[in-house]
């Protein structure tokens, strides 16, 4: 039988940013973990002898009693939150960091560090030789920033930027202090941005294998199907890097608003990391993918088509595809799956 927990009952410290919970279900398994299942659902997954058992957090609610306002019902919404941006965690690990700090729980690179400070500065000295440019390409912004003429204007536009502000064209350093902090937070956009060309390269041989499997009867509505929905998905992720690209674009108007524009960048790098977290899947897999027609390939493109077709098809053609009984993303478990 269930057993309730008291709404009096002494609340789990969850301010240091660790999960924790006070029923004893969530101490009795040693290999209990969440993580989310392909239809986006946060679960409990622990192990019964040979079978695998996924618990859905709403069921465990109801069986435990769990009231909104009860420690553990709080602890648990936190997890749904925090899967959003890492793969999996479990009882006595930290909260991802987007959950208690809105900083990021991963790292960019150094050089991703240095494409955004470049970034920024190069958009500062455009807006002082009146010729604003947005610089799309990393490869063109290294080239500009290495212009002799360029390095000479670097000084002056912090100086004038300095002066636009209200400080003063002396605390030109103040300036530079704040494209620093800018561009640590652009940065993960900028490692974002070096992921989404991986994700491209996936398109890339989904285009070429449609073409491959043209002829091909069997397979042709789920090739181009893929392809249809791959270009979706790239939609939406350079709908997001120009927005940033725009904002940045607007450098004065950023230096004159630097928390909100923090916020922002946050707010769009979170997104973006949780809709890329899922491909990390099919990057390595399709790096190595030869397009020519195979066996391998031929579930590859289908295992994809599992992957897009809930997350980029549209509610009608959604429709038509459930009503036909196809059975999107369903995987033979290994050893067997109990559902609670």
């Amino acid at each position: 039988m269930a057993e309730a927990v008291s709404s009096s009952a002494k609340t789990n410290d969850s301010d240091d940013g660790i999960i924790r919970f006070e029923h004893k279900f969530f101490g009795s398994f040693d290999d209990l973990y969440f993580r989310l299942t392909d239809t986006g659902e946060a679960v409990a997954v622990l192990k019964l002898a040979t079978n695998e058992a996924i618990l859905g957090f709403e069921g465990i609610k109801r069986e435990f009693m769990l009231k909104p306002d009860s420690a553990d019902a709080k602890m648990l919404d936190k997890v749904a939150e925090g899967l959003q941006y890492v793969r999996g965690l479990r009882p006595g690990e930290p909260l991802p960091k987007e959950v208690t700090t809105r900083e990021a729980s991963w790292d960019p690179t150094e050089r991703h560090r240095r494409v955004a400070r470049q970034r920024l500065t190069m958009q500062l000295v455009t807006w002082l030789t009146g010729n604003e440019h947005i610089f799309t390409s990393s490869e063109e912004l290294m080239q500009v920033a290495e212009d002799p003429q360029v390095k000479k204007n670097i000084n002056l536009a912090f100086a004038e930027a300095a002066e636009e502000l209200g400080l003063g064209r002396e605390r030109r350093e103040e300036v530079v202090q704040y494209i620093e902090t800018l561009a640590k937070e652009l940065a993960y956009i900028e490692s974002e941005r070096d992921f989404f060309a991986e994700i491209c390269k996936i398109d890339e041989k989904v285009q070429t294998l449609r073409r491959i499997y043209s002829a091909d009867r069997s397979m042709i509505d789920t090739t181009d199907q893929v392809a249809r929905l791959s270009q979706r998905a790239l939609k939406v992720f350079r709908d997001y890097f120009e927005q940033v690209d725009a904002q940045t674009g607007e450098i004065l108007s950023m230096l004159k608003n630097i928390d909100n524009q923090i916020d922002y960048i946050r707010s769009v790098r979170d997104e973006v990391h949780r809709r890329q977290l899922p491909w990390e899947d099919f990057v390595p897999i399709w790096k190595s993918l030869y397009a020519v027609r195979s066996d391998e390939n031929t579930n590859r493109i289908r295992d994809l088509y599992q992957f897009l077709a809930p997350r980029f098809m549209q509610v009608n053609e959604w429709v038509l595809v459930t009503k036909r009984g196809f059975e999107v993303g369903k995987k033979k478990p290994i050893g067997g799956t109990m559902r609670w």
